[in-house]
């Protein structure tokens, strides 16, 4: 096992550099004076454009550009951000604890809710509860995010005014800026939910959970159908195997049938679809972000994306491509938790 985390961890640096000289390359359909504005840290520089140009050899050949962004970047230096108006790792650094927190927040209804139902319905074919869960998953899977994102804005903040977009309200967005700056609120861990407890913040904390209760439901929502719909098959071509029918014949209890030997098993193709969810939730959920205005990686990306904010997308490309491969080694590792007679050698 040791071997194998290992082997996957040596394939980072080429990640690295495929995804990074593929934007570079891309990169290169701008002229260098669109590429210079995202190392433009003020007004006074704009003046000086081609001294930018001149530094960061961004008027040479693709591979030049390549091998000083390369160097640039082993010194800490990604670039500046126009959208953030910050340098890029320091923007980065402000929202991914952000979009972990969401992630956290939605990764729980999204498994158990997807696990639960999906078991439930296998267990018991072709009644109420199966009926009831093939469609809850035929419709969450069928709804597009930002549909249900803007109902859910209509209702509970159009019409009922129970909650609202952002991470916090406003009058605690100012009182939260002002203490920081003053060093009253310590940023022990940058996570606001931990860090407004470990500050005695409560009120923060509770608006803080406030305002992720509709981004979740529409995460969950969504995302837990399809884990529904594959846990249930998943389950039922289990309790269909040969293993299954001699655990019963030995006369084990159904429940440790059905749990012990049945759902282990069946666990694995959701493990999988757990991965690449847990992937879209750390790399940052564009429209649910988008639509609640919350400030995680996905609307970041978003908005450097459309403002050619080249700096920013290469690193937030750079950043995504790594929680990839790190989310299938986990992945990987868990198969063997789940299902011992999985061995890496």
């Amino acid at each position: 096992m040791f071997t194998f985390i290992i082997r996957r961890l040596l394939f980072l640096p080429v990640v690295f550099v495929g995804v990074t000289l593929g934007i570079v390359l891309l990169m290169q359909l701008l002229s260098p004076t669109q590429r210079a504005a995202s190392y433009v840290t003020s007004p006074q520089q704009l003046a000086n454009v081609e001294a930018i140009i001149k530094r960061y050899h961004l008027a040479d050949p693709w591979y030049v550009q390549y091998w000083t962004w390369l160097r640039e970047a082993a010194k800490g230096n990604f670039g500046y951000s126009k959208v953030a108006k910050m340098p890029v790792l320091k923007a980065i650094g402000e929202r991914f604890p952000s979009t972990v927190e969401l992630a956290l927040a939605a990764l729980l209804p999204i498994v158990g809710v997807g696990i639960w139902f999906g078991t439930a319905a296998a267990l018991n074919r072709d009644k109420l509860i199966d009926q009831v869960t093939r469609v809850m998953s035929i419709v969450g899977w069928s709804l597009p995010t930002f549909v249900l994102g803007i109902w859910l804005l209509v209702i509970f903040y159009g019409a009922l005014n129970w909650f609202t977009p952002g991470q916090i309200t406003g009058k605690h967005a100012i009182e939260l800026a002002n203490e920081i700056a003053n060093g009253t609120f310590h940023r022990y861990t940058h996570f606001l939910t931990i860090d407004s407890l470990l500050n005695g913040r409560f009120d923060i904390f509770l608006d803080d959970l406030k305002h992720l209760v509709l981004p979740v439901i529409t995460l969950a929502a969504v995302s837990s159908a399809q884990i529904m719909r594959v846990m249930r098959s998943s389950l039922l071509d289990a309790l269909g195997q040969d293993y299954v029918r001699t655990a019963r014949s030995k006369g084990l209890a159904e429940v440790v049938v059905n749990n012990k030997h049945a759902r282990k098993n069946a666990l694995i193709p959701v493990l999988t679809l757990s991965g690449f969810t847990i992937i879209g939730l750390l790399g940052g959920v564009v429209i649910t972000e988008t639509i609640f205005n919350y400030p995680g990686m996905g609307s970041f990306i978003a908005n450097a994306a459309t403002q050619l904010d080249y700096s920013s997308v290469l690193a937030g490309a750079v950043f995504i491509a790594i929680i990839v491969v790190l989310a299938n080694l986990v992945v990987d590792v868990l198969y063997g938790l789940v299902d011992p007679r999985i061995r890496y050698n």
